[in-house]
């Protein structure tokens, strides 16, 4: 099905209910991005367990900034902690061109795909440690889906109890994060019918998907301590749910979002979620209580945006009725617009989100590689070239291709 007519991020002026001004949160609050891309051999198509060799190797140009993942078929970038997105964003361009030297030199490219595209990959080859090796021993084949890649957005937020605050009211719009960053569609060399097949496969661990809400930080100390103690979790670092208190940094940590496609739909993220939280602290400071839509709900919500992306429908939480995805984006962005132009993404956001309607999410424009000689290989070398674009090279499937329709599997 071909997209609605293209529309435009709501003028300036915000919906009843929401602040005009923002008095009590800083005019731009740290974000730092983390990123995890697949290794691919360029012939093959094939994912290449050589996660730590790359690791080591971009470790001489790019030093803490990169790490190795659970996977031998995977490696993270990570940026500083910035207030300004376009420093940000020339960060992730810097990490991402590291990081596909040193995956060239072993003859490899990066892909930032939330899965892998062609298969198999199970059973996984773990990276070598302890803590892998005790994963493993205890979550067992669901360690076996864990090639899919994330992007993780970090937000400065020093306050413990503003922090479970403000995991409360991100609640509502975690499904449309996942719907604006779905990037996942192939799995093991099939269609899954689904946008974001990654936030599918992560939701069957025992914590994961949307958080509870959180009554104290009491509350999230005490389910955390349970979890640990029953063997529920390895960790504080095993608290997959989509938004929670880094364990080891002053932030709120947003993890609803596949890898991205490219640096500029990274840092479209990177400024949604900044504004969110932004948004959050304003009502938290002013007194505002958190909605709270049923557990249930979230994970309805979450598994429509997982399966429909920006394509088809949205199920809003607050109202509990089917809204058409774009619209459901367009809904959070004027409700963000008074956050946005405090720190002043207004004009970035606007245009990105102009983009992504034109071009579709990433998961839309894998599947219009596809379309071209309905070849996987075709996707792989989208997904290749767009992981370390420009900008420019990122605007089709192919130099000189029509624009990628928005429309559903099938």
């Amino acid at each position: 099905m071909t997209s609605q007519p293209q529309q435009q991020l709501p003028p300036d002026d915000a919906p009843a209910g929401c602040p005009s001004s923002f008095r009590e949160v800083p005019a731009a609050l740290s974000v730092g991005i983390e990123e995890e891309f697949l290794l691919v051999d360029p012939v093959s198509r094939t994912l290449r367990p050589e996660g730590p060799q790359v690791a080591d190797s971009a470790a001489d140009e790019l030093g803490h900034r990169v790490g190795t993942e659970l996977t031998r078929y995977q490696v993270e970038g990570r940026t500083e902690p910035h207030t300004c997105l376009n420093e940000a964003v020339a960060e992730l361009r810097t990490v991402r061109a590291g990081l596909a030297r040193a995956a060239a030199e072993r003859g490899l490219r990066i892909a930032s795909s939330g899965s892998p595209i062609t298969g198999p990959v199970a059973p996984v080859p773990l990276t070598p440690g302890p803590r892998y090796a005790e994963s493993m021993s205890l979550f067992r084949a669901l360690d076996d889906e864990q090639s899919a890649c994330a992007c993780h957005v970090h937000i400065g937020v020093a306050d413990p109890r503003e922090a479970i605050e403000v995991s409360n009211h991100l609640r509502p719009w975690l499904a449309t994060l996942t719907a604006l960053a779905a990037n996942s569609p192939y799995w093991e060399g099939r269609d899954t019918g689904y946008a974001s097949w990654r936030t599918i496969a992560w939701g069957r661990w025992p914590v994961a998907g949307p958080p509870p809400y959180f009554d104290s930080p009491a509350h999230f100390e005490d389910l955390v301590d349970e979890l640990i103690l029953t063997r529920t979790v390895l960790d504080r670092g095993g608290l997959y749910w989509d938004v929670r208190p880094s364990h080891h940094l002053p932030t709120v940590e947003v993890r609803v979002a596949d890898a991205a496609l490219t640096p500029e739909d990274t840092v479209l993220l990177a400024a949604v979620v900044r504004a969110l939280v932004a948004t959050a602290l304003e009502a938290i400071r002013a007194g505002e209580p958190a909605p709270r839509p049923g557990p249930e709900i979230l994970r309805a919500a979450s598994w429509r945006a997982a399966r429909d992306g920006l394509a088809g429908q949205a199920l809003d939480p607050i109202t509990r009725r089917l809204v058409p995805a774009a619209a459901q984006v367009e809904r959070m962005l004027r409700a963000l617009s008074p956050a946005l132009r405090h720190s002043g993404d207004l004009d970035l956001v606007r245009s990105q989100w102009r983009r992504l309607r034109t071009q579709g999410s990433g998961a839309d424009r894998q599947r219009a590689a596809y379309r071209h000689r309905s070849s996987l290989h075709d996707v792989v070398d989208h997904v290749i070239g767009a992981t370390c674009s420009s900008g420019r090279a990122a605007d089709g499937f192919r130099a000189g291709s029509a624009r990628a329709e928005i429309r559903r599997p099938g």
